[in-house]
């Protein structure tokens, strides 16, 4: 199981077990994929370095065929020159030796750099494939990586609510809400009794003003009723 897998699983954990067990794994693998970045770096140099000395090897193979070919139309020409008398066929039998010993050479030139060759053709093909698997984890890591930081920050905001939310006191807040029930009960309590008062101040100045109506209406009457009597209310 990679790094990673194993520190997916303690998602299962509670959100602040997951953030305290993070925090350094996280600049760890940060860490881990800089040096594998740095490491990346010097198998693509190994890389271009081993090719080049493979491209060369191939070269050299051509060059020293060529070379032995050469000898040998050389070595013929001159068998061929001293056939037709154009040569002394001591010095073109010596003549003729030497190409064939360069011709030696040249073959064994090839042997040489063809197993060269073959042995840099592998070398290229290891480090290509260890190139292209460096290349392929560092993306998954990275990637994962991504997943992870946003876990983390998930797990740490989930953290701070639950946090908060356990700092509340609810018996606290439910005896505050009750004294402010019982606060408003008493004021409307209060505005009803105002109310009653004015009401009952309004009654009595009814009754006032009714009974001193009823008063002056006596008083007029009785006030006719004398003159009648006294007969100032007849006219000539």
């Amino acid at each position: 199981m990679s790094l990673f897998k194993r520190l997916f699983t303690l998602g299962k954990a509670e959100a602040n077990s997951v953030v305290d067990m993070l925090e350094d794994p996280i600049k760890m693998t940060e860490q881990g994929i800089r040096e594998m970045k740095k490491d990346l770096e010097n198998c693509l140099k190994a890389l271009a370095e081993v090719k080049a000395l493979e491209i060369r090897s191939r070269n050299e193979i051509i060059t020293e065929k060529e070379k032995a070919v050469d000898y040998e139309k050389k070595a013929m020409l001159l068998l061929q020159r001293a056939e037709s008398g154009q040569v002394e066929e001591a010095e073109a039998d010596r003549l003729a030796g030497e190409a064939l010993n360069k011709k030696a050479e040249s073959d064994s030139h090839v042997q040489r750099a063809s197993k060269e060759q073959t042995r840099l053709e592998e070398s290229v093909s290891k480090l290509g494939v260890n190139v292209k698997t460096l290349r392929s984890k560092i993306s998954s890591w990275e990637n994962e990586l991504k997943t992870l930081k946003a876990r983390v920050k998930v797990a740490s905001a989930t953290k701070n609510l639950n946090k908060q939310m356990a700092s509340i006191d609810s018996s606290d807040t439910i005896s505050m809400l009750e004294r402010m029930k019982d606060k408003v009960e008493q004021e409307e309590a209060l505005a009803d009794a105002y109310g009653s008062i004015a009401n009952e101040s309004k009654s009595l100045d009814d009754e006032i003003d009714k009974a001193i109506g009823d008063a002056e209406g006596t008083t007029s009457d009785s006030l006719a009723a004398l003159k009648a009597k006294m007969g100032l209310n007849k006219k000539d």
